[in-house]
């Protein structure tokens, strides 16, 4: 049976039970295979979302602040990251970048909102004066033991900002630090009935097994699209 989804509830449903306070909500909704694939092995993007999911893509985006994604999914995929589908306002565009690989050609450079990098305070050169020249916000910060931007700074630093709601939707390793670091405070995962072995959501063990909570779900269309709350 195919069914709809009000987003919009179910975001303001979930931000009555927000994890940390001074940090963005935090919603994490990606797509994926029915064999957990979010892209092919050579990281070719998978159109895996059928138009009715994808549509509800776009809905989120539109009741959120910010989108969040890696430099990786820029480079590979080279996304828009803006609202199309439905009415509503493009979110503020966020990339991780911790040596700001963040290339020239990028469509978000076509937006009217220019993009927010987090990248390391260590970085200091033409390039940077280049994205800033072109009206990029350079955040700068103090890269954690493994050589990433540190998200609970991030997060703590765009709350300041004044964003309340922030969207991430991948890549993998973005996905897998938000899980390790209980970031999320709503989980959205579609999984399209294919089967990829490419790959996957999750990039690597994580330290301490994770459910969802209470986790709801439906069909749309041929997808099945799942939600709740991180134990």
């Amino acid at each position: 049976m195919n069914a709809t989804i009000d987003v919009n509830q179910i975001v303001a449903d979930f931000e009555e039970s927000k994890k940390t306070p001074n940090f963005p909500f935090v919603t994490l909704s990606y797509a994926q295979s029915i064999d957990g694939s979010i892209a092919t092995k050579n990281r070719i993007q998978l159109g895996l979302s059928g138009a009715a999911s994808m549509r509800m893509t776009h809905e989120l985006r539109a009741v959120h602040d910010a989108i969040l994604v890696g430099i990786g999914t820029i480079i590979s995929d080279n996304p828009k990251l803006t609202v199309r589908l439905v009415p509503g306002a493009s979110p503020q565009p966020m990339v991780i970048d911790s040596t700001l690989r963040f290339p020239l050609d990028s469509k978000l450079l076509e937006s009217k909102k220019m993009p927010w990098i987090a990248t390391a305070n260590q970085i200091d050169s033409v390039h940077e004066n280049t994205l800033n020249e072109i009206g990029c916000r350079i955040m700068k910060f103090e890269l954690d033991e493994h050589g990433k931007v540190p998200l609970p700074d991030l997060m703590h630093q765009l709350w300041l900002s004044g964003i309340k709601r922030i969207m991430v939707e991948g890549g993998a390793s973005i996905i897998t630090s938000f899980l390790e670091l209980r970031l999320a405070d709503l989980v959205i995962i579609t999984i399209a009935p294919r089967f990829v072995g490419g790959l996957p959501a999750i990039c690597r063990e994580l330290k301490v097994a994770m459910s969802i909570k209470s986790a709801a779900y439906t069909h749309l269309n041929g997808d099945l699209v799942i939600w709740g709350q991180l134990s």
